[in-house]
Parts: C-alpha cells; sequence; structure tokens
C-alpha cells in the first residue's frame, strides 16, 4: 500500500471519529476499510499523536486528542 493511501484512510478514520469516539468494530463498520488498512491508518494517526485509545475489557474505543 502506498503512503498516500494510507493518509487518505486516515482522513476517513478522522471523519468518523469527528463527532465522537468508537469502538475499533464500529470505526471499521463506519470507514468500511479492511482490517490491515484501519490498522496502518491507526497507526499513522497514532504515531502523529491524533487519536487516544481507551482498552475496556474485550473492546478498544478510539477517540481524537
Amino acid at each position: 500500500m502506498i503512503t498516500s493511501k494510507i493518509g487518505e484512510n486516515a482522513g476517513l478514520i478522522w471523519a468518523a471519529l469527528e463527532n465522537g469516539a468508537l469502538t475499533q468494530k464500529a470505526l471499521k463498520k463506519a470507514t468500511k476499510l479492511k482490517d490491515a488498512d484501519l490498522n496502518l491508518a491507526l497507526g499513522w494517526l497514532a504515531r502523529e499523536g491524533k487519536v487516544a485509545f481507551a482498552v475496556e475489557e474485550a473492546d478498544t474505543t478510539i477517540s481524537l486528542k
């Protein structure tokens, strides 16, 4: 996957999270990204310090910082 596509996917995640935090499963459904694409884009955003993760039992909730 090329870097520009990862950036585009990060934009999809950002747009989905603008209305509030989502679980990883809900984020995947909202963005319609495959697991690998979702994880690459989340890694990009995490490295940039743009998202926060909260783990509660078996669910990971992602939000914008």
